[in-house]
């Protein structure tokens, strides 16, 4: 039977832990995302966590329902900071982008983490926010109920697979990285045109853009399509086709 959760008001140590340090759910989290980029997810333990914390691993459960409930606070944490990194303006369309942007930012600055979290559903309070956020911005812009949805499901899984993506590159050893990256220049430039014509004349553009995330040029076209879609939508309301 798994351990109950102790409720938010009972959590909190009345005495800090070896370390000197009073534990709090942020406070563990923080220190889960150091694990995870210093040792990937197969290092993130609960036993690992709570040493580097200075208490026992039992702890860590009046705070959580086990490590898969300390992954859903961890997908949490970089979805709340996505969102504290971002300001509304007012107009949807760029709102919108910089959100996206803001998220997929945020996933990267702990690729370890994004690829543990993006594919995670968390049903955690910062998330339901981002939720909550995108849906008002397209709803505020005039969108129906039925696009409202349709477009917030494209965003949130194009942010989130971009971010598990990119990540997956900033991972992996930075020799082993750079490898991959130099394959452009060191195998794709060299193929001769006789026998590859079309990579041969796009070689200088594909090692140019091929090293850098699509993510901005695909949130792009998703937004240009919403766009048109919202138009034709008025058009088709005021009779103006």
């Amino acid at each position: 039977m798994p351990k109950k959760v102790v409720p938010e008001a009972e959590r909190r140590r009345r005495r800090p832990t070896r370390q000197g340090t009073v534990l709090s759910e942020k406070l563990i989290v923080r220190t889960a995302l150091r694990i995870l980029r210093e040792h990937g997810s197969a290092g993130l333990t609960a036993r690992r966590v709570a040493a580097a914390l200075g208490a026992d691993p039992s702890t860590l459960y009046r705070y959580f329902a086990g490590l898969d409930g300390l992954t859903r606070a961890i997908g949490e944490e970089l979805m709340g900071r996505a969102l504290d990194s971002w300001t509304a303006t007012g107009a949807w369309r760029a709102d919108l982008r910089a959100l996206g942007l803001a998220i997929h930012t945020s996933y990267l600055a702990h690729p370890q983490a994004a690829l543990l979290t993006a594919s995670r559903v968390t049903g955690r309070p910062r998330e339901i926010e981002v939720d909550e956020t995108i849906l008002g911005i397209l709803r505020g812009a005039g969108f129906g109920d039925a696009d409202t949805v349709g477009i917030y499901h494209a965003f949130i899984d194009l942010a989130l697979a971009f971010a598990a993506l990119d990540a997956g590159a900033l991972a992996i050893k930075d020799d082993v990285r750079e490898a991959d990256e130099d394959i452009w220049i060191s195998t794709y430039a060299r193929l001769p045109s006789a026998t590859h014509p079309h990579i041969a004349a796009t070689a200088h553009l594909l090692a140019d853009r091929m090293n850098l995330s699509a993510y901005p040029v695909v949130l792009d076209t998703l937004l240009n399509r919403a766009e048109a879609q919202l138009a034709a939508t008025r058009n088709r309301i005021t009779g103006t086709e």
